[in-house]
């Protein structure tokens, strides 16, 4: 048998989604016609690609080397596909642009239009990890900086490619310049029970079972007693009815302050994300390194999150790229 697009783009798939029953659902097909595929595939390539459990399947070492492989010939292909769309006299380009709501998106946007000056990007500020996953599944959106809270991440859908920006970042909290613990550096979560939280954005994603959890393991269970738009909650805060979680590069403005968990006890990811073939090799690397840019100018210019950013190089979006 000889390989054909459609088998490495099921392979991609499955590690993507972490089960065959997922990723069969994803590409249209039955399980047991993917599972056929797949032993197929693995009959070509001389072994198993993944392991197969109850809980899920996981790449084996062959696994791991194939998608190495695999996934830059896909993304070459799609690009290809569309720049010659684009050679054919399509006119210029508009992506469509999603962000989750950060300090910074005002930078991000003007580096990555100064960076592709050729291409007409719109963008749209959404807190929800899983809505811009789902925006770029289903062709709303060209590309996305996506922001996760500790583990939830949303799984790749197909034919999108992920990078990451940032692997761990501390999440912070504001509150009101007059609270009782407005004097302290960093708050311990533990001294926080019985305060009014605003629910974190995004909650479908995972960011309000991590604030849950998060308080539990501090002892206390937190009174979610606020849902408002991401950014809307700032006059509850400073007249001191309210506290919230906020990410390392927001900045206290008005009566509004910001401080580090002690512990750091909560933290996001933060990726970018796009549709294979909308962006070639290069221009993704722009975009990366411009909102990387971007990123970093806000959290070394934040008082509060500037000395955790300088003492982990590690998670610097630069590192490992």
């Amino acid at each position: 048998m000889d390989l054909e697009l459609r088998h490495l783009r099921a392979v991609c798939a499955i590690a993507d989604a972490g089960s065959l029953t997922k990723a069969a659902a994803r590409l249209g097909v039955s399980q047991p016609a993917l599972s056929a595929q797949l032993r197929r595939v693995e009959r070509v390539l001389g072994g198993e690609l993944f392991d197969r459990g109850r809980g899920g399947a996981w790449p084996t070492t062959l696994g791991v080397r194939t998608l190495e492989r695999v996934r830059p010939l896909l993304a070459e292909f799609d690009a290809f596909l569309g720049g010659a769309g684009r050679d054919a006299g399509s006119g210029p380009r508009s992506l469509r642009m999603g962000s989750a709501h950060m300090e910074c998106v005002g930078t991000m946007i003007a580096l990555v239009r100064g960076s592709l000056s050729d291409v007409d990007f719109r963008l749209q500020v959404e807190p929800s990890a899983l809505t811009l996953t789902q925006g770029l599944e289903h062709d709303r959106l060209d590309l996305a900086v996506i922001g996760s809270v500790d583990d939830h991440e949303p799984p790749v859908p197909p034919g999108v490619i992920r990078r990451v920006l940032v692997p761990r970042v501390p999440v912070l909290l504001a509150i009101s310049g007059r609270h009782r613990l407005a004097a302290r550096d960093e708050i311990d979560l533990a001294e926080l029970a019985g305060e009014d939280w605003i629910c974190p954005p995004g909650p479908d994603d995972g960011s309000l079972s991590s604030l849950r959890d998060a308080c539990r393991r501090a002892g206390f269970e937190p009174r979610v007693s606020y849902q408002v738009p991401s950014g809307g909650g700032r006059q509850l805060i400073e007249s001191g009815q309210a506290v919230e979680l906020v990410e390392p590069t927001s900045i206290g403005l008005g009566g509004l302050i910001v401080k580090r968990l002690k512990g750091d006890p909560m933290g996001m990811r933060i990726s970018l994300a796009w549709r294979a073939g909308r962006l070639s090799p290069d221009e993704a690397d722009v975009v990366y390194r411009a909102i990387a840019e971007a990123y970093t100018i806000h959290a070394r210019g934040n008082p509060v999150f500037a000395a955790w950013w300088a003492a982990h190089p590690e998670v610097h979006p630069y590192a490992g790229t």
